[in-house]
């Protein structure tokens, strides 16, 4: 197969788990909960199970029932100081730079969260663009909606020549139902084999040869 498009996950997938930064996210959600939405603590584990489960994200989930703001929601929880969190990866940066084909982050976070990391990261003028939440609006990964807006954003004409790169099984799945090729990153939900595997995402070159990709269209 010769590639001509990747579709890259932002979250948990450009930088790998163990880093903090996810995790100091679900403590803005949890405070978001807690503070603006004003439900017990107790209660909020459940409820964003739930919510993760029925609408694919907490944020949708909180859309769909209390009508809450977007942009609200997402100023706050991605407001971080990432310093702590992220470094420039030169070997990410020329990894990526290797592969000669149209490059989008496809995320259920927004724009500015997005560039903020891959600024950290230095891998920004890796990408070709950026497919946040708001292109995909009133849709979100998994949602299959969501890829077929990705796909006329980025200009995938032939589904199976597209390789998506993600951290969760859920959006992968979906993935696989238009036809992409898909690549899990990281250690979560170990026991599914349909996709290929990397631990993180410096090591894609392990499973997707550089010549297996197309001529670079930018």
């Amino acid at each position: 197969m010769n590639y001509q498009w990747m579709l890259v996950d932002l979250d948990e997938t450009v930088y790998p788990t163990s880093n903090g930064l996810w995790e100091e996210i679900g403590n803005r959600i949890n405070l978001y909960l807690l503070e603006k939405m004003h439900f017990q603590p107790d209660e909020i584990p459940d409820i964003r199970t739930r919510l993760y489960r029925e609408y694919g994200t907490t944020l949708r989930g909180l859309m769909a029932l209390y009508e809450i703001d977007q942009e609200d929601y997402l100023n706050f929880v991605h407001d971080i100081p990432l310093d702590r969190f992220l470094q420039p990866s030169p070997d990410l940066k020329e990894m990526l730079a290797r592969y000669r084909l149209k490059k989008f982050i496809f995320t259920n976070a927004d724009r500015n969260h997005a560039i903020r990391v891959m600024e950290k990261l230095d891998i920004l003028d890796c990408f070709d663009g950026i497919i946040d939440i708001f292109d995909i609006t009133p849709f979100c990964k998994p949602q299959i909606q969501a890829y077929h807006i990705a796909m006329d954003i980025a200009g995938v004409t032939f589904p199976e020549e597209c390789v998506m790169i993600d951290d969760r099984i859920i959006n992968l799945e979906t993935a696989r139902q238009v036809n992409f090729s898909t690549v899990m990153v990281g250690d979560r939900d170990s026991g599914q084999n349909t996709h290929l595997r990397i631990k993180k995402l410096d090591e894609l070159p392990q499973v997707l040869p550089y010549n297996l990709t197309g001529k670079y269209h930018g």
